[in-house]
């Protein structure tokens, strides 16, 4: 819920102190969240409406896949020559990754003392007044990319889309949505219907939009929004199709068929987004030629979307030789998509495979795990720190249960990767999934000395 945070007039922010501004917000503005746009429509009219000067924004909505999908976008028009500011959330370890500023060559995370004063630049102007830390955070990206060139603006949008602080943009070159599936009821009503009308609330009249296949009812939603807009939406499915075939991925949609390079994110869900990211930018005019789309899908990077992690102080704790996955999907659909990737692996190298899982309270727990019965040996079910709503290891342990699979709770990652490594007897290293929670995912980063850049 938004509260009165400090007009901020009266601090000094020394250099590089923005872990100490973030602290501080933090304890102002509770966390949560309070959907609408008259806050930061009215704050950004007082810091002279920087949204409207942005460059040609790329906005991205879904429950499952936006973040790869922005990835993908950021990076076949930056394999193009093209610069990009990004914006996209939330962060795994630093709150930098939140707000990329474009640059020749590629995009930089926005410096701590750049971010820092342009946020207190928006809680100086906002004066005290109600607003969340999410609003905050929009308002002193958007101010960031409007001072800096850029070819494109990638938006991704924080929860729903509809009241979402960045669907202020009037006018998107593109408006894209991702999977659709249940997450974030609370905010974005019980049933698919409802999460599909809000997201679709970014589709606007004269931009281009592009969904990824979506189920029926879905795509009776996106459609409807669509034609209240004026606006054809092209689906995945329908309009244009995307797939592995012999080891790349093969496009086609109306105006023709693309050959392209596999996709460096591992899965069959990335194939899926890669071709997302290209019918948009067809849709919108600036796909560059396949070559250089191969170039992007090959140099792509998203952390913590089914990562194996190299060496270091959290794999030294597994068992030798064993392989540490990373993945911080967090409800079923995500669920899904991990688990086919799992099976994958399965198929091609046998290994046995256990999940290390920590969850927020306000996800689905039961439906994350079911897709994991008969493949997962075992889960261990542990806390996430920093002061988020998490399911103690003992209700998530429960909840691994109900859903088909052996589990216990431990104390901490380190706890689990110990008792593994402690019991391991087999002459075949274990392949180990940590999952849950991008926070989770965070906080495995940071220990594991990998940090997003």
């Amino acid at each position: 819920m938004p509260v009165r945070a400090h007009s901020g007039a009266h601090l000094a922010m020394p250099p590089s102190a923005l872990d100490a501004l973030l602290d501080r917000l933090t304890m102002a503005i509770p966390a949560g969240w309070d959907l609408g746009l008259e806050r930061i429509e009215r704050l950004l009219a007082e810091l002279g409406n920087p949204h409207h000067t942005l460059p040609p924004v790329i906005h991205v909505a879904g429950t499952n896949g936006k973040g790869s999908v922005t990835a993908f976008c950021r990076a076949i028009l930056e394999a193009a020559g093209k610069t990009c500011h990004v914006y996209t959330s939330p962060h795994l370890v630093r709150f930098n990754e939140r707000i990329r500023i474009a640059h020749p060559g590629g995009g930089r995370l926005a410096d701590d003392d750049v971010l820092a004063a342009a946020i207190l630049e928006a809680e100086r102007v906002n004066a005290g007044r109600p607003i969340t830390f999410f609003e905050l955070a929009t308002v002193a990206a958007f101010r960031l990319f409007a001072q800096h060139p850029a070819d494109y603006t990638l938006l991704e949008v924080g929860l729903g889309g509809r009241l979402d602080a960045t669907n202020v943009i009037p006018a998107p070159l593109v408006s894209v949505i991702t999977s659709i599936s249940v997450d974030h009821e609370k905010f974005l009503g019980d049933t698919i219907e409802k999460i599909a009308a809000e997201k679709a609330g970014i589709i606007k009249r004269g931009a281009a939009a592009v969904s990824s296949p979506q189920t029926p009812e879905v795509v009776t939603i996106l459609e409807r929004r669509a034609a209240r807009e004026g606006v054809r939406i092209q689906f995945g499915g329908q309009d244009w199709i995307a797939g592995p075939e012999n080891g790349r991925l093969v496009y086609q949609d109306a105006d023709g068929l693309l050959d392209l390079t596999a996709p460096r994110l591992l899965g069959a869900h990335q194939f899926v987004n890669a071709g997302t990211a290209v019918a948009a930018l067809r849709a919108a005019g600036i796909a560059p030629d396949n070559q250089t789309i191969g170039r992007g899908l090959e140099t792509v990077e998203w952390p913590a979307r089914m990562q194996r992690l190299g060496p270091g102080p959290v794999t030294a704790l597994a068992p030798s030789g064993a392989e540490v996955w990373l993945d911080g999907g967090h409800n079923p659909g995500a669920g899904e998509v991990v688990a086919q990737v799992m099976g994958d692996l399965e198929e091609r190298v046998p290994r046995p495979l256990f999940l290390i899982a920590g969850m927020l309270k306000t996800k689905d727990p039961v439906g994350f795990f079911r897709p994991f019965a008969g493949l997962a040996r075992h889960v261990f079910t542990v806390p996430i720190h920093g002061g988020h709503e998490t399911r103690t290891p003992e209700d998530l342990a429960a909840a691994a249960t109900a859903g088909g699979l052996s589990a216990e709770p431990v104390a901490s990652l380190e706890a689990a990767l110990a008792r593994l490594a402690s019991g391991w007897q087999s002459d075949e290293a274990p392949r180990i999934l940590i999952c849950g929670s991008l926070y989770l995912a965070g906080e495995v980063l940071k220990a594991n000395g990998a940090l997003p850049a």
